[in-house]
């Protein structure tokens, strides 16, 4: 069965939860200007799949809240 597929699962999971840190974080689609393709979003999904997908190891979040738009945009 499709749905139970362990394989297909986790890498429907950290698709989404690669274009969730773009919605979350930095407020916008993977392809919205800064960006004008998807290789952010295709850099963190291949480093997401790498750690499978261990986001806390592949130090995700962090990225993300010290990136110079995340903090152009929510602080200092």
């Amino acid at each position: 069965d499709v749905a139970e597929n362990s394989i297909l699962q986790q890498q429907e999971f950290n698709r989404a939860f690669v274009l969730m840190q773009f919605f979350g974080y930095l407020r916008r689609n993977p392809n919205d200007p800064q960006d004008t393709d998807y290789t952010g979003y295709e850099f963190w999904l291949n480093k997401l799949n790498q750690f499978n997908g261990n986001f806390v190891a592949a130090e995700m979040v962090k990225a993300f809240i010290t990136s110079v738009e995340y903090r152009q945009r929510f602080g200092p």
